[in-house]
């Protein structure tokens, strides 16, 4: 089992955990490993980090935590100052058993007291479930002072049902275990080590990612042991837009449960069992009332998913039972008005049910991928139901609150799990067409000899477009509508004069997209010089900017290894018809026109003279919101086009 001296020395120093206090054995550990010249260009080192999970038949683990940080920079002592460990009391309990700092000198100081430990509610914002922080603070540090943390967790992330003793804190899927053990941090680690005992009655199921791990694996004494190890792990290296340091750094994910069907089952029985979707004569009334005159089937549907979207308020309180993987109960969500995801979501289910759809809860990762391991990778609930032609259809009012859409495609390309009563598999959301979200800018223009302007901007977009241009209304209050409009032209032109904007109704969303217009004025818009105007074009700055998904990206990095993270498939459309003065000529017209049609993005743009006006378009595609790495060559090109495309027309008079 053990294999090398790397391995040897971990566990060794693992073990000193007992003797530090007689032999400083950390502090020979530091010196012997040379890590302040190792590690002299970071602020701090992780010297080691080792966890000890022992799982019972329950599936309740308990993990032994051991970890040294060493402060390399004395300027970055606040760095450490606290050291913070998260629990939520519903589910986890965390107990430090040692702490000190080992001074640069060999000496050593206790910080295991109440002066230096304190347990804190942890900051919140929308979501109040009670979370806690362990903090110990080690108080002013210098190069070469290193703090040592000995913890045991009980427990699991996610809570389910509040009960008493140790029942709170066994898995919601008794007898199941996962963990998903990150092997990176914003610092380097020296050395890290994880190891999981299991009962040898459980399947010991797991994964390596993005490096080549240490593993050992065998059977003794009635327990299934894996093992895992790394060493010198540096901070994972950002690109720009990437995806999470989750999907790209090492890491092990463990679990117990062999098919995703198997949790399918157990998450459609869970929120079953405890009656979540079980509808009331008060739901019932509400119910017809929101279908008083529904047209069809997706109609009503549509009704269903916008009340439960704008009507339950995203606010989350702790409500005793039901927290976690089981969804609070109709009644409760629909009296409160409030929730998370999984309550908006829930709520949903239960007015679907109640209107005799067949609709089931689903689990996703928001903003992550799912490893394809059946174990708890999720983060989000939203909602499903079956259409007349066996199809389902994937709906999440947290979501799209005043959006166009019945399901966000800012969430395409995630994996979901529906619970279901045979199991599903795990799935992916489909890829939205760029058409489904559209931005259309248009500005009819006149400029005269001295370089003034004036014009009519109209606005028009859909999907997720839609939603980012009508958020400008629909997140405010509306006595800052007129001016938020007004703004959008103002905060790039702070001298133009606007004689009018209009807007369509920002809360009758789901009647027609949206569709805006600015009437505007603007003196001495082009510079002017004798015989020789220099403009840019109204929307050369980024107007409305906010809504195009991919505006202002940068493309000086040429070369990438990550995948991209964009926000939604969009098209942007961009035309402007401006009437010039009369007998002139623009040099180099041609070099405004371009184009890049790629599997990926897609950009043309062109620029000619027709009837006495300048007439610019622009038209990209975006055809999804992840795109491989390979995908930014595309990228680099459309920013090149786009960019030429921005610049000053030069006119001679």
């Amino acid at each position: 089992m053990i294999r090398n001296s790397f391995i040897c020395l971990l566990l060794c120093v693992i073990s000193l955990s007992q003797t530090y206090a007689k032999d400083n054995n950390f502090k020979k550990f530091i010196d012997e490993q040379n890590l302040i010249e190792k590690y002299k260009d970071y602020n701090q080192v992780i010297a080691f980090d080792s966890a000890i999970a022992n799982v019972q038949e329950t599936g309740l683990s308990y993990v032994t935590r051991k970890t040294l940080y060493l402060l390399i920079k004395s300027e970055a002592a606040s760095e450490l100052s606290p050291i913070v460990l998260d629990y939520d009391p519903l589910s986890a309990d965390i107990s430090i058993k040692e702490s000190y700092i080992i001074r640069k000198d060999g000496s050593r100081e206790e910080l295991f007291s109440g002066e230096r430990v304190y347990d804190y509610p942890a900051p919140a914002r929308m979501i109040y479930w009670g979370a806690r922080q362990k903090m110990v603070e080690p108080g002013l540090l210098e190069s070469g002072d290193a703090v040592y943390i000995e913890y045991v967790r009980k427990g699991f992330t996610y809570a389910l049902l509040q009960a008493d003793d140790d029942e709170r804190y066994i898995p919601p899927m008794r007898g199941h275990y996962y963990d998903i053990v990150e092997f990176f941090d914003t610092k380097p680690i020296h050395q890290k080590y994880f190891r999981v005992n299991l009962p040898s009655s459980k399947d010991l199921i797991y994964k390596t990612y993005n490096a080549d791990f240490k593993v050992n694996i065998n059977e003794t004494d009635g327990q299934k042991i894996g093992e895992f190890e790394l060493a010198e792990i540096l901070p994972p290296k950002r690109e720009f837009r990437s995806v999470s340091n989750v999907e790209i750094a090492p890491k092990v994910i463990v679990t117990t449960t062999k098919l995703w069907e198997d949790k399918s089952k157990w998450f459609y029985g869970v929120n079953e069992d405890y009656g979540s979707f079980e509808s009331t004569p008060e739901i019932d009334l509400k119910v017809k009332e929101i279908l008083e005159g529904a047209k069809d089937e997706l109609d009503s549907i549509g009704r269903l998913n916008r009340w439960a979207a704008d009507e339950i308020r995203y606010s989350g309180i702790s409500m005793g039972e039901g927290e976690g993987y089981t969804l609070h109960s109709g009644d409760m969500n629909f009296t409160d008005r409030c929730g998370v995801c999984k309550d908006k979501a829930g709520m949903l289910i239960t007015l679907l049910r109640a209107a005799g759809f067949e609709s089931y809860a689903a689990m996703t990762m928001a903003g992550s991928k799912i490893e394809n391991i059946p174990a708890d990778q999720f983060n989000h609930s939203v909602t499903v139901v079956k259409l007349r032609d066996g199809s389902f259809k994937l709906l999440d009012p947290t979501w799209v609150p005043f959006v166009r859409e019945m399901w966000s495609s800012r969430e395409q390309q995630q994996n979901y799990l529906i619970g279901t009563p045979e199991g599903c598999d795990l799935m992916i959301t489909p890829i939205s067409a760029p058409e489904n979200h559209y931005l259309k800018i248009n500005n009819r223009a006149t400029i005269d000899n001295n370089g003034n302007i004036e014009g009519t901007i109209t606005v028009t977009a859909e999907g997720q477009s839609d939603a980012m241009v009508r958020g400008i209304f629909t997140r405010s209050r509306k006595n800052q509508w007129d001016s938020n409009l007004r703004n959008q032209v103002l905060r790039l032109y702070p001298n133009a004069v606007i004689s009018e904007a209009t807007y369509s109704d920002p809360y009758k969303y789901f009647e027609a997209p949206v569709l805006l217009t600015i009437k505007y004025s603007i003196p001495d818009f082009a510079k002017v010089n004798g015989k020789t105007m220099v403009l840019k074009t109204m929307t050369s700055n980024g107007l409305f900017g906010y809504a195009q998904f991919y505006d202002g990206w940068n493309n000086s990095q040429k070369e990438r290894k990550y995948e991209i993270v964009g926000h939604c498939s969009q098209l942007v459309e961009i035309t402007e018809n401006i009437s010039l003065p009369s007998k002139f000529k623009i040099q180099g017209i041609e070099d405004f026109n371009g184009a890049k049609q790629g599997k990926y993005v897609s950009i043309q743009t062109e620029a000619k003279i027709e009837n006495g006006e300048l007439k610019t378009k622009s038209t990209e595609r975006y055809e999804q919101r992840l795109y491989p790495a390979e995908a930014w060559k595309e990228f680099v090109e459309l920013i090149d086009i786009k960019n030429r495309f921005r610049q000053d027309f030069i006119i001679k008079l």
